[in-house]
């Protein structure tokens, strides 16, 4: 525990946290706040959130962790845009984007500071996490932007607070869904049963969440499940595990999803993995002003399942016709900016 002085007055809470020596950095204390380690006054607060003196915090102490050096590593990367300030990559299901516990090496970030070096990655989400702007699950694939410079990161992370960043994705999903359009706006928090989960809540803490969706694609039910469909969801806010948890909400959890399923083993399709792909990615140019549109085909995997299930569709929607000529026709890199 450790009350707020004069001098800190008006500090942001991972600040003070760091300025005080609870933890070994900034953004070691924001980890901890966002993982509802740390209470201001007894409440569970925002890394954001501004210090009073008298203000009694308390935290949970960093755990002893070895450390190791963050090393580059000749891991293939799928660059789909790059200019001198940023990135965007095509991550592939299974690869963490940075390191942590029990993942420390065989990440996006080893591979960014093997290809860049780590003094030519921004490092706006901390020291160890370079070049990093945002994040998608290890075993979501898709589009993720990167920046090689901290005011263009800064940039980024500023337009997707502000939801001036377009991202879509592409999830199937069990069940039918009977509206072609719908909105979630659920708050989230992590699962007081769980930690490594998240779940809707109304707890204090819990931060606000609205994921929009389209359906796409309906199929029939099969002996062994209840039907799926094919959804473009659109996130307006990007919490963790976002889509799967809205999803579960809804009782249409994300096929394959190996934390938040539903179904038997039979109507998981064969996956491993959660259908869930980043395919949609169009922003405003942090320097150049220009608009950046990239859309990513489904990888294999995915589109196996899709292919398995043709003979089940009940058509597509005027949307899902949309979507697919997209994908069909998705450009690798714009060459308008093609300036490496």
């Amino acid at each position: 525990m450790v009350s707020v002085d004069t001098d800190s007055q008006g500090m942001r809470l991972d600040a003070f946290l760091a300025k005080a020596g609870c933890y070994a950095s900034r953004s070691n204390a924001a980890k901890h706040i966002e993982a509802e380690k740390v209470f201001l006054n007894g409440k569970v607060a925002s890394k954001k959130t501004s210090v009073s003196e008298g203000d009694t915090v308390v935290y949970e102490e960093a755990e002893e962790v070895s450390r190791i050096p963050m090393l580059g590593e000749p891991i293939d990367l799928d660059i789909r845009y790059e200019d001198p300030y940023m990135m965007v990559v095509s991550k592939q299901a299974g690869l963490c984007v940075h390191p942590s516990e029990g993942h420390y090496g065989t990440t996006l970030v080893n591979g960014l500071i093997y290809k860049y070096g780590r003094e030519n990655l921004a490092h706006v989400q901390g020291d160890d996490r370079p070049g990093i702007v945002h994040r998608l699950d290890m075993e979501t694939s898709g589009l993720m932007m990167c920046a090689k410079d901290d005011e263009t990161g800064n940039r980024l992370q500023d337009m997707i607070r502000l939801r001036t960043v377009d991202r879509r994705y592409l999830t199937l999903v069990h069940g039918n869904i009977a509206h072609d359009t719908g909105m979630i706006d659920e708050p989230i928090a992590r699962s007081e049963g769980n930690r490594l989960r998240m779940a809707v809540s109304d707890r204090p803490g819990a931060r606000s969440a609205v994921t929009t969706f389209k359906v796409l694609e309906r199929f029939e039910a099969g002996r062994f499940d209840e039907g799926y469909s094919l959804l473009e969801c659109k996130l307006y806010t990007g919490r963790t595990h976002q889509i799967r948890v809205h999803m579960k909400h809804i009782h249409h959890c994300c096929v394959g999803d190996p934390m938040y399923r539903s179904g038997s083993e039979k109507a998981q399709m064969g996956l491993k993995r959660q259908f869930l792909h980043s395919y949609s990615l169009e922003f405003e140019h942090p320097v150049y002003g220009e608009i950046v549109s990239l859309v990513d085909a489904l990888p294999s995997e995915l589109q196996n399942v899709l292919d398995s299930l043709a003979d089940r569709s009940m058509g597509r929607t005027p949307m899902g016709e949309l979507v697919f000529e997209e994908l069909k026709y998705a450009q690798r890199q714009p060459e308008w900016l093609s300036m490496m």
